[in-house]
């Protein structure tokens, strides 16, 4: 366990508590994404990206094909 999460003494939590937490701080983060500011290259990209994927809707890899060839199975 990390010495941060020691010092919140988040390491007495239980399992489910713990995952609670991450769940509410992951929604706080969330929440905020207005907060985070992309760079106009990064807005770029991210709108490459999304002209790609909508001029062909099919291109890609399901999980299961993608999981499949991470295991060496494909």
């Amino acid at each position: 366990m990390g010495a941060l999460m020691k010092s919140l003494s988040l390491d007495k939590l239980s399992v489910p508590e713990r995952i609670l937490l991450a769940q509410e701080l992951w929604d706080s983060v969330a929440d905020d994404a207005t907060a985070l500011q992309l760079s106009p290259k990064q807005e770029q990209e991210l709108d490459r990206r999304i002209a790609a994927y909508e001029a062909d809707l099919d291109e890609g890899a399901s999980w299961d094909q993608i999981k499949a060839r991470l295991q060496g199975k494909s």
